[in-house]
C-alpha cells in the first residue's frame, strides 16, 4: 500500500465531503479517528469508503499519533478536516511516492488560507508550511494538545504547491473554534506552569493586532484583514484569561 490519508475529525459534516473528495483517488486507504462526533461526519466518512475509529479526544497531538498508528501506507499524509489538497499539490505527492528516488523523506507543504469566502493573502494567515507528508517510520508528532509539531531527525523538503485551508465560514464557527482552541491552549499552558501579569497580556495582545494588521500586512485583505487581526487579539486574550481562571481554581 503506497498512500495513507489520515484525518482526525469532530462535527465536520459542512467540511469534509470537499476534503474526501480531493483524496480520494490519491489515497490506497483513509483512516479517520473522530472524537464523538453528532452530526454526520461518520456517516460521509464512511460514505467515502474511510475507515473510521471513535476516539476519546486527547489533545490534537496524541490523535494524530494515534491516526498515523493505524495507517499501513508506506507513505502518509496527514490532513485536517478543513484543508483541502489541491491539483497541482496532488500530482506533487504521486510523483513523490511512486518514484524511487526521492529527494526526502518528510515534506512541509504551503498553505492558503481561505476565510469568510475570501482568499487571505496578508497577515501572516498564508504561504507557511507545515508537515504533512512522510514516510511512514520517519517521525511522530509530540503530546501537545495544540500547536502541536511533528517530531523527525530526517531532512525536510519543502512543497511549494497548496492546501487550500478553509479556517472560518462564518463568525458563529469562527467564534466556536476560538473557544475550543483557547481552552486547549490554556491547559496547555497550566501544564506548563506558565503564568502572565495582567500588564504583559494587556500588551501581548496589543502587539498580536499590530503585527497582524501592521507588520504583516492584514490591511491588504480589507475588513476580512482587520476582522482576522481582531480575533487573533481575542484569542490571545481568551488563552490567557482561561489560563487564570484555572490557576484561580487550582488555589481554591
Amino acid at each position: 500500500m503506497n498512500l495513507s490519508v489520515g484525518i482526525t475529525t469532530y462535527n465536520e459534516e459542512k467540511n469534509l465531503p470537499r476534503t474526501l473528495s480531493a483524496v480520494k483517488e490519491l489515497a490506497d486507504e483513509i483512516i479517520i479517528v473522530d472524537s464523538g462526533s453528532t452530526d454526520r461526519t461518520v456517516e460521509i466518512a464512511q460514505s467515502f469508503q474511510a475507515k473510521v475509529y471513535i476516539e476519546d479526544w486527547k489533545g490534537i497531538g496524541l490523535q494524530k499519533r494515534s491516526v498515523v498508528d493505524k495507517c499501513s501506507g508506506k507513505w502518509i499524509l496527514l490532513i485536517d478536516a478543513d484543508e483541502e489538497i489541491t491539483d497541482p499539490l496532488k500530482y506533487a505527492i504521486q510523483e513523490i511516492i511512486t518514484i524511487n528516488k526521492r529527494e526526502k523523506e518528510v515534506y512541509k507543504i504551503r498553505f492558503k488560507t481561505i476565510c469568510f469566502g475570501k482568499r487571505i493573502k496578508y497577515g501572516g494567515w498564508s504561504n507557511f508550511y507545515k508537515v504533512r507528508l512522510f514516510l511512514s517510520g520517519t517521525g511522530q508528532h509530540d503530546d501537545k494538545r495544540a500547536h502541536e509539531n511533528f517530531i523527525t531527525d530526517r531532512p525536510i523538503g519543502f512543497l511549494k504547491k497548496d492546501i487550500n485551508h478553509y479556517t472560518y465560514t462564518y463568525m458563529e464557527d469562527c467564534l466556536h473554534k476560538l473557544n475550543v482552541y483557547s481552552s486547549e491552549v490554556a491547559i496547555q499552558y497550566q501544564q506548563k506552569g506558565k503564568r502572565k501579569s495582567a500588564l504583559n497580556i494587556y500588551l501581548g495582545a496589543l502587539f498580536d493586532f499590530v503585527k497582524r494588521y501592521f507588520i504583516l500586512l492584514g490591511f491588504l485583505d480589507g475588513f476580512e484583514g482587520y476582522l482576522l487581526a481582531k480575533i487573533s487579539m481575542m484569542s490571545y486574550l481568551a488563552k490567557y484569561a482561561k489560563l487564570r481562571e484555572l490557576n484561580r481554581q487550582n488555589k481554591r
